[in-house]
């Protein structure tokens, strides 16, 4: 019983992982769309008098408060979905087997990318947490009296946060589109299996 149930735990399908979905890029969206609610409820809460009649026209009650509830619930949801993403991106950054005849459109090869996307993962788990402690004392301590809730510098920072994640999301795809990596079609198709046939 114990040996059958290591064989399955070892089984690796077409995508080289032991699942038919890979996670890591499930929870990335799930990580970048919460991010990127968070700054932009943020940025509307601060915009909220240069456009509230905007909100008034579509007859939609907005109140500045209920924008930075958004904004704060986000960024901390984000954080805590972050540990995870990054946690699954080594489980699978290690069952990876990356092609080393092929350079991405950067110019890097596959193990260089995988080490650059690995090592942006952390630093931008580190910044997520960061701009949540921010985010945090902003509301709870720093502006807990005003009615922006947010410093301009937390929108810029925020914004910047995001590039990084553009870039790093980039080095992300191009592993698996331009290396194959955990990518089922591509596998397939190197161990010269019809996909046609497959997908019936």
């Amino acid at each position: 019983m114990n040996s059958e149930l290591l064989e399955q735990l070892n089984a690796v399908g077409a995508n080289g992982l032991p699942y038919s979905i890979p996670i890591h890029p499930n929870l990335v969206h799930l990580t970048l769309g919460l991010f990127i609610i968070a700054i932009l409820f943020d940025a509307l809460g601060v915009f909220l008098p240069l456009n509230k009649f905007i909100f008034k026209y579509l007859s939609v009650p907005v109140e500045r408060e209920n924008l930075f509830d958004v904004g704060w619930y986000n960024m901390l949801a984000s954080a805590a979905i972050t540990f995870f993403t990054v946690t699954a991106g080594f489980y699978e950054m290690m069952l990876a087997e990356a092609p080393v005849d092929i350079k991405s459109a950067w110019g890097m090869k596959a193990m260089e990318t995988m080490l650059w996307h690995g090592v942006g993962g952390v630093i931008l788990l580190i910044l997520i947490i960061g701009m949540t402690t921010w985010r945090g004392l902003q509301r709870f301590v720093w502006r807990k009296e005003k009615s922006r809730q947010v410093q301009w510098s937390y929108l810029f920072a925020g914004a910047a946060v995001m590039f990084l994640m553009f870039l790093h999301g980039t080095l992300g795809a191009q592993m698996a589109a331009e290396f194959g990596v955990h990518n089922t079609a591509d596998s397939l198709l190197r161990l010269g299996q019809d996909l046609n046939a497959m997908l019936k």
